[in-house]
Order: C-alpha cells, then structure tokens, then sequence
C-alpha cells in the first residue's frame, strides 16, 4: 500500500500556482516529494494537478505491472476534489472535467484507489510543498 498526501494553491484565484505532494510506503516512508510552479491557474486547478502528478510519478516508481496490484490511499485536503472523485458532486467546470478524465484514467492504473479528505491540518507536508515552490518562484522573479 502507498499514501498520498496532495495539495496544490494559488495565490489569487486564479493566480501564481503550485502544487506539493509526499508519496509515502506503507510504514510511512517518504518514497518522493513534489514542489513544482506550475504558472497561474485555480485553486481546483491546482489541487486536481497535484493528485495527477503524485501519481504519475508513483507509478513511475513502482512499474506498470506492481501498479496494477497497488493500493493507494489519496489524502487532500479539497473537499471538492474528493467529492468528485468519489461521484458525490458534479463537475460543471469545463477545465476541471478535462482534469478529471485524466485523473480518473490514471487511477484505473493501480489496483485501487481511494480519495479521502482530510484537514488542513492533516496535510501539512504537502501544503509545505506548495508554499515552498511558490515562495522559489517570487524569490527568483525578485532577482531579475
């Protein structure tokens, strides 16, 4: 088993965005960390390309085959991107749709995975991760 822990945000909304995310084995391990700018979007945006890119990379990680027999667990703290993915709310969003489609093709890729929302709190590796990427990018815009 494998735990996610995503979250991405913008500044302004939308505005400058980034997204973190900690892919941890199952005895809590962290197997990679994400820190990335990903250029002015929405919050939403933001939180669906987080959960997108951890697992892109987990997969990367573990190979196709291991994937398919994997179980991991997704921890954001949006509440409407877990509803979403668990069929509890509608996606209205032309934007949001497109990332869910992506979201929801890349799940079929592991053997199961379950969305769960959690409090900020309770995320706050991965919100670290977001408001470092996005603290890099104005340092560095502030230099040139």
């Amino acid at each position: 088993m494998f735990v996610i822990h995503a979250d991405g945000g913008a500044r302004g909304n939308p505005g400058p965005a980034a997204i973190g995310a900690a892919i941890e084995d199952e005895e809590g391990r962290v197997l990679k960390e994400i820190s990335e700018y990903i250029g002015e979007t929405t919050n939403n945006e933001a939180e669906y390309r987080a959960v997108i890119s951890a697992l892109k990379k987990l997969k990367a990680l573990i190979g196709k085959a291991e994937a398919k027999k994997a179980h991991v667990r997704i921890y954001a703290d949006s509440e409407l991107l877990v509803k979403q993915m668990n069929g509890h709310y509608k996606i209205d969003n032309v934007n949001i749709q497109k990332l869910f489609l992506e979201l929801w093709n890349l799940k079929i890729d592991f053997g199961k995975a379950t969305f769960e929302a959690v409090p900020r709190t309770q995320n706050r590796e991965a919100d670290r991760l977001v408001n470092a990427a996005l603290d890099e990018k104005i340092r560095t815009q502030k230099l040139f």
